[in-house]
């Protein structure tokens, strides 16, 4: 980004994996607090500038009891 501007968002990681979105947010923002959510849940409306939430709504593996 030129003139130190920080990048905000991150359109080119939806469809990945988590770990890989957040390798890639953190090339671009190291310092990045990054918050793994599930799609949908309550979040606060404060303002922080190292905190990424990436929300997600994909089962890995099939639940099982045990």
């Amino acid at each position: 980004m030129a003139g130190g501007e920080q990048k905000t968002s991150w359109p080119e990681v939806v469809g990945l994996p988590t770990k890989e979105a957040k390798e890639i947010i953190l090339k671009d923002m190291p310092r990045a607090d990054i918050v793994v959510l599930p799609v949908g849940s309550y979040v606060t409306h404060d303002l922080n500038l190292n905190r990424v939430r990436i929300f997600v709504d994909t089962v890995a593996q099939t639940p099982t009891v045990g």
